[in-house]
């Protein structure tokens, strides 16, 4: 009998400790959706303030620019999205993350391209911006393939899911 209640009260404690870390574990995914959020109304109103600061600079700076942040909100916003998944369904989903790979690489490349375009007449610094730029590019296939293995695999693991039993 002593040993039924302490297995009862193990239990207990193990749900206490459960619900206590739920709940931390929430608190800190709160925290970092609050604060993803809070990063992406700042970073929109800069870009809102590139414009006017930039007026006086080619349209080529001032598209660059713009499209440098809006490459960073939307990382910030897919990062959002992670933080929210996670929360709803308890567990880390890597989609995010890849598409936020992706997101990265592609903000790089369209910096060192327009870099390497001002670097045409410097023959190894060109070189190395075009090698970064071949880089970045096959990481943006790798991780598009990863995302199209994750979906094929969940695609794969639903239709497994909902096909009947020929038992």
């Amino acid at each position: 009998m002593a040993t039924r209640e302490h297995t009862e009260g193990e239990q207990e404690r193990e749900r206490f400790a459960d619900r206590a870390l739920r709940i931390a574990e929430d608190t800190v995914y709160w925290s970092i959706a609050v604060l993803l959020l809070a990063g992406c109304v700042v970073l929109i109103v800069a870009q809102v303030n590139v414009i006017p600061r930039l007026r006086d600079n080619p349209a080529t700076t001032i598209m660059l620019e713009l499209l440098d942040g809006l490459l960073l909100v939307f990382i910030f916003v897919e990062l959002l999205y992670a933080v929210r998944t996670s929360l709803r369904s308890r567990e880390l989903v890597a989609e995010p993350f890849l598409i936020v790979g992706i997101l990265a690489c592609i903000k790089e490349i369209v910096v060192l391209s327009v870099d390497a375009a001002k670097l045409l007449d410097k023959g190894p610094e060109f070189a190395r911006a075009v090698v970064q730029v071949g880089v970045l590019g096959g990481l943006v296939l790798v991780l598009a393939a990863a995302i199209f293995v994750l979906r094929l695999q969940r695609r794969n693991a639903d239709h497994m899911r909902d096909k009947p039993d020929d038992a």
